[in-house]
């Protein structure tokens, strides 16, 4: 059959004769091999200042009874006893994020902030005006937020508004 056919004209392709690689020495200069990384100098305890170590103790001594002092002002003023509360703890929130964003949060005062917020949403309390429910929970998640973005809470309490308006507008 003529070459022609199948696109090939020749059939091997011949450059030249092979290079003499006689007498090389392979191998003899080889790149340099990385040098190891120095190792790190050990890292020094971090000791807390006393400030800092006083303002956790009164961030976890607040956060433990917040929730005995939510219970009182609802036993002593009800509802409105709630919702004043609820401006308290907000100010207590402020403080804490504070405290994170300067770094200086210890890990028992995170804990024990986020044992807190189950506590409260524990109390049985018989909240009717749904803003206060809404106004305490709202600021529940935003300490629960600041603490632990990524994990999802499904214990806050039910809201319940009424479904029908007319039920009210007469």
């Amino acid at each position: 059959m003529p070459s022609h056919l199948f696109g090939k004209v020749v059939d091997t392709v011949d450059w030249g004769d092979e290079p003499d690689y006689e007498g090389y020495e392979w191998f003899k200069d080889p790149p340099p091999r990385p040098e190891p990384p120095p190792p790190q100098p050990p890292q020094e305890v971090y000791v807390p200042p006393p400030e800092v170590v006083g303002q956790n103790e009164m961030f976890e001594f607040a956060l433990k009874c917040a929730p005995n002092v939510l219970y009182a002002r609802y036993k002593q003023y009800g509802q409105l006893g709630v919702l004043a509360w609820c401006s308290e703890f907000g100010e207590l929130i402020d403080a804490l994020k504070q405290l994170g964003f300067d770094g200086n949060m210890f890990v028992s005062t995170r804990t024990q902030a986020l044992r807190t917020c189950e506590d409260i949403l524990k109390l049985k309390l018989k909240i009717d005006m749904q803003i206060i429910v809404m106004f305490l929970s709202s600021h529940v998640m935003r300490l629960r937020r600041f603490l632990d973005a990524g994990a999802e809470f499904h214990d806050y309490p039910e809201l319940n508004f009424p479904l029908d308006y007319r039920a009210y507008s007469q």
